[in-house]
């Protein structure tokens, strides 16, 4: 009985989001709410990144090297 009932087609209805109108408060809801999504995302990688760099530079700091903080080769030559 339950394969009948899943076999036989059914109308299937669209949200607003999907279907509807694209100025619904809905759509412009979802649309801030990926932008938040991908703005989360930005800033937890960026602070893993940031974490890595200061361990490369405590690291640096521990072993005795000089830390160049402006990112110019002078301070490795000399």
């Amino acid at each position: 009985m339950t394969a009948i009932a899943l076999a036989t087609p059914q109308p299937l209805l669209a949200c607003a989001v999907c279907f509807g109108d694209p100025n619904s408060p809905m759509a412009i809801g979802a649309s801030w709410a990926v932008l938040l999504l991908i703005g989360v995302t930005a800033a937890v990688l960026s602070a893993f990144a940031g974490f890595f760099l200061y361990l490369m530079k405590r690291s640096r700091m521990a072993l005795g090297q000089r830390v160049d903080l402006a990112g110019s080769s002078r301070a490795e030559s000399s």
